[in-house]
């Protein structure tokens, strides 16, 4: 057997596992049924999962065997359902089907917790930044404000980078990085082909950045993820960041950028210098 076959075939041993414990958790009265006759063991029968499922018995009872057969997103999620899956075991179940999990949604309005909060920062004296899927800011430490010039009017990355006169003037070589930021935006917003935020988004910049609306208008696409940050700031002089990205676990649809003093560049000791600057200033 192969390395292949051997994985394909204890993930369909461990989903046989998982739908039988899952099954059994499950009393007929929780699940809104009669229960008839004497039953041998705790949970639900087969059955009566296919029942709760809209799907057939034999269906049921080929998938929970762990059998080659075929399934769809609409199918999982029914049995999903029946069984009363949370959304951890819902990804889970699609994942030992040998399927990608869907995307969880509705985070949107959520509030950003105090642990996250500490942790931008914890990462002073450098820059981070907590953003949304639409790259709206939902958080930011003093030193990101700081160094890249993001003013308390600023909401959205996107709309900073081609609106905020300070942000601009920051950083090095704007013209030549601006078309990677636009491809970066627009390759993020093909994962969302259905959520009509993002030509809200587009729409709205579009109207007040001649300059961002001939690059979109350019279709160009570009990875948005490990990369290098530089800004020239005026009491300290030359910046350079790796940038490193983190997707939060219980908010996928949120981001955390991490800026790390690139070595050998002296950004360290300058930022240092920033913060002391920035402490003796007046009030």
């Amino acid at each position: 057997m192969t390395s292949g076959s051997l994985g394909v075939a204890r993930r369909r041993e461990q989903l046989s596992d998982f739908l039988r414990t899952r099954r059994a958790r499950i009393t007929p009265e929780v699940a809104g049924l009669v229960s008839v006759g004497r039953r041998r063991t705790p949970g639900l029968r087969r059955e009566e999962v296919a029942l709760l499922a809209g799907v057939g018995v034999s269906w049921y009872t080929w998938l929970e065997q762990g059998r080659d057969i075929k399934v769809s997103n609409e199918v999982l999620d029914a049995v999903g359902r029946a069984l009363r899956l949370s959304e951890a075991e819902r990804a889970h179940l699609y994942l030992l089907a040998g399927m990608n999990p869907p995307r969880v949604e509705g985070t949107a309005g959520a509030e950003v917790g105090p642990e996250l909060r500490r942790l931008l920062e914890a990462w002073t004296p450098q820059p981070a930044v907590l953003r949304d899927r639409y790259w709206n800011l939902l958080a930011i430490n003093g030193a990101a404000q700081t160094v890249f010039g993001y003013g308390e009017s600023d909401r959205n990355c996107l709309f900073a980078f081609f609106t905020n006169e300070r942000y601009r003037s920051l950083h090095v070589e704007w013209a030549a990085v601006a078309p990677e930021v636009v491809a970066a935006f627009r390759a993020n917003a093909a994962h969302f082909p259905d959520d009509t935020e993002f030509d809200r988004v587009v729409a709205e910049l579009s109207t007040v950045s001649e300059e961002f609306a001939q690059l979109w208008a350019k279709h160009e696409v570009h990875t948005h993820g490990q990369a290098v940050k530089a800004v020239h700031h005026p009491e300290v002089g030359d910046l350079v960041f790796d940038l490193t990205a983190l997707t939060v676990a219980d908010h996928p649809e949120w981001h955390v950028e991490l800026y790390n003093s690139r070595p050998g560049t002296g950004t360290a000791e300058r930022l240092q210098r920033l913060a002391r600057v920035q402490l003796a200033a007046p009030a």
